[in-house]
């Protein structure tokens, strides 16, 4: 057999560098062409890099989290041979370019519209095993495994359906729903002391976020404003045409009417809808409005962006935002989904709390978060009654946005949401 040494090729225009945030591959594993050996996070994209040969990895260059340049050793194999393939590294940089982008992230890891839960298996049988790494390790994020050991779900019986069999949280969903074996006995209430500490490198795309709140709160002065609004009126409005709705139509949640009324009341407004170049002292107050809704996904928080919602109806926006949504889930955003925000919406859904500090998307300069409805007994013409309330949690920098502004657009929201007939008008 002949070593075989390969380099981290060249995965995209302008990057010179990688980082290492998972390995597929171990020390002795037996691999064939084409298995993937390691996932390599740059600027641009994360890109899984296929093993160029049919081998048995000799030696692995890199921990997780370490930068890798282009052109350095990452893989020894000892090979037969070379595969057709091996000397061809524009094939990984072809596929790099249909790899998940990475968003400047959000502050808030909230997700968006209500989801509805996956449906369960035809069959009542556990699924078959998923498949593994070359390395035999189970491929999930840090979150789904919590989920398996808190369900004590053993998650080698679990069949992944992402990338290379990667378990995704509706996987272990309807695993469950299934009737999925569990691991071990019930564990006795307070009967042993836990004293583990576990490590968690931070690496890959919550490297990125921690940068980038950073950077946001270094920079950025925020102030922050509460408010809650009578969603009443919009609440039947919602109903009214989800029950009138097509099949090419999607089920409307509040966000897209939030959308629309943001859209209409943004020109009164325009030192919300801005970015601030610090650097330069200059703000840019843009004319369209660039909705970042803020997604939670199993890789972490993205930020995709519905552009131009001031030329969509209620319809075109609600399906816009599922869509860039659904890519960002799936991995399968593009650069230009996930790029260009000029405010950023972020909601925590039905676990929405009652208020938060949203910290602003950077260079932006304001953000809006939104909170669960639920019904409240609220005084009207000295009656007590049960309404629909929403709370609104803003943030806005404070070196352009002054606080009679800010909360000046929430009220002028707050009117909008609460006679929804002025969002059509």
């Amino acid at each position: 057999m002949s070593e075989y040494v390969f380099k981290l090729p060249d995965i995209g225009e302008g990057v010179v560098e990688g980082e290492v945030v998972q390995w597929h591959v171990a020390l002795g594993d037996t691999v064939s062409e084409d298995d993937p050996i390691v996932d390599v996070m740059t600027d641009k994209a994360t890109v899984t890099i296929p093993s160029p040969v049919n081998g048995v990895v000799s030696l692995l260059s890199g921990d997780i989290g370490d930068m890798v340049a282009v052109g350095s050793m990452l893989v020894e194999f000892e090979s037969d041979g070379p595969a057709t393939n091996a000397d061809k590294p524009e094939k990984v940089a072809e596929e790099a370019s249909a790899s998940e982008p990475v968003p400047a992230p959000d502050p808030e890891p909230e997700p968006v519209p209500e989801q509805s839960p996956p449906s369960p298996p035809a069959e009542t049988s556990a699924p078959a095993p998923q498949t593994t790494s070359p390395a035999g390790k189970v491929l999930a994020s840090p979150a789904i495994r919590r989920r398996a050991r808190e369900a004590r779900v053993d998650l080698a019986q679990v069949r992944g359906s992402g990338p290379a069999g990667r378990i995704r949280h509706a996987d272990l969903d309807a695993f469950i729903a299934a009737g999925g074996t569990v691991s071990g006995a019930a564990p006795a209430a307070y009967s042993t002391k836990r004293t583990e500490v576990t490590e968690v490198k931070v690496v890959g795309l919550r490297r990125k976020i921690s940068e980038q709140m950073t950077l946001s709160k270094r920079k950025i002065p925020h102030f922050s404003y509460f408010e809650e609004v009578d969603v009443t009126e919009l609440e039947s409005l919602r109903q009214v045409l989800n029950l009138s709705r097509d099949e090419t139509q999607p089920k409307l949640t509040y966000l897209p009417f939030i959308m629309l009324a943001l859209s209409r009341i943004m020109p009164d407004h325009p030192e919300c809808n801005a970015n601030f170049d610090d650097e330069s002292g200059v703000v840019n107050r843009f004319a369209g409005i660039h909705l970042g809704i803020a997604t939670q996904t199993d890789r972490g928080l993205y930020v995709p962006v519905v552009k131009h919602v001031e030329a969509m109806d209620v319809w075109k926006a609600a399906t816009e935002m599922q869509r860039v949504a659904g890519a960002a889930r799936e991995g399968t955003a593009s650069v230009d989904d996930l790029t260009g925000s000029t405010f950023t919406i972020t909601s925590l859904g039905r676990e929405g709390g009652l208020g938060a500090t949203p910290i602003i998307n950077h260079p932006e300069v304001a953000i809006l978060g939104i909170h669960k409805a639920r019904e409240m007994p609220v005084v009207r013409d000295g009656k007590v009654v049960i309404r629909r309330i929403m709370n609104l949690s803003s943030a806005f920098d404070h070196r352009v946005v002054d606080g009679a502004d800010g909360a000046s657009l929430i009220q002028h929201l707050r009117r909008m949401l609460e006679h929804p007939a002025l969002i059509f008008m």
